[in-house]
């Protein structure tokens, strides 16, 4: 409660009531670059941002771009608001939503990238899985023509998954690994892990990427193929930190 208590001074974090948002919208969409970062600089979205690792390692990395972290778990998001408060990151913020209501918060064609860190591969629930054709969708919604979508995970579920719907609607990739750290790419952006990354890592459990474009389609596929699950997910996925 004090970490939520806290938050809610940060001017840097946003949240906006579920009520409130469909009747009103978000006052800040379409606007946020005008009004939050006061800039023309490009945005990108780390969805289920968790601690926010990525959005505050990027944000370091990239001062001519602008990074908001999205997640619904204020208690997590706790902590890379504090640190980015701290280090008076202008071009840094938050917004506690759920991921299916980001359209609410950001206009067609306001947002250039999206980063995956991690997310639940939700092997057995497809529309609840990030990179599903639901989301796609989503994601289109915002994202500006050429827009990027990078996904950075530990399963080989969900990365059989991404790649296989990738294909059948034809998306163009850009990178495709199965092992990022072994891949002989040298990205500064790939090299941010995340406290949850680390643990699977430790476990011999490689890091897999995707870093593709989404483009605007009439229709969206599901693939259909039969996808092996992962063996290891008998492990308490409580423990990790989504990102």
């Amino acid at each position: 409660m004090q970490k939520f208590s806290e938050m809610a001074e940060f001017p840097h974090v946003f949240e906006y009531p579920y009520a409130a948002l469909l009747e009103k919208g978000c006052a800040l969409k379409g606007i946020w670059k005008q009004e939050i970062f006061r800039n023309n600089h490009p945005i990108v979205l780390e969805l289920g941002c968790g601690r926010g690792e990525y959005t505050v390692g990027l944000g370091r990395i990239f001062p001519s771009k602008s990074f908001i972290g999205v997640d619904i778990k204020g208690a997590r998001m706790w902590a890379g608001a504090k640190e980015s408060l701290v280090a008076g990151m202008a071009n840094v913020a938050f917004l506690r939503t759920h991921i299916e209501l980001i359209p609410y918060f950001f206009a067609q064609g306001e947002v250039d990238e999206i980063w995956l860190t991690f997310p639940d591969p939700q092997m057995k629930k497809t529309n609840k899985r990030l990179t599903s054709t639901r989301f796609m969708k989503i994601y289109c919604e915002i994202l500006s023509d050429g827009g990027i979508i990078h996904l950075k995970t530990d399963s080989q579920f969900m990365f059989t998954y991404t790649y296989e719907m990738l294909k059948v609607n034809h998306f163009p990739v850009l990178i495709h690994t199965e092992d990022l750290y072994h891949s002989g790419i040298t990205d500064d952006i790939l090299s941010i892990r995340t406290a949850y990354e680390q643990q699977w890592l430790d476990r011999g459990i490689p890091t897999k990427y995707l870093r593709f474009i989404c483009e605007q389609r009439d229709q969206l596929f599901e693939p259909e193929i039969e996808i092996e699950y992962d063996s290891y997910r008998s492990y308490n996925r409580s423990r990790r930190n989504n990102g």
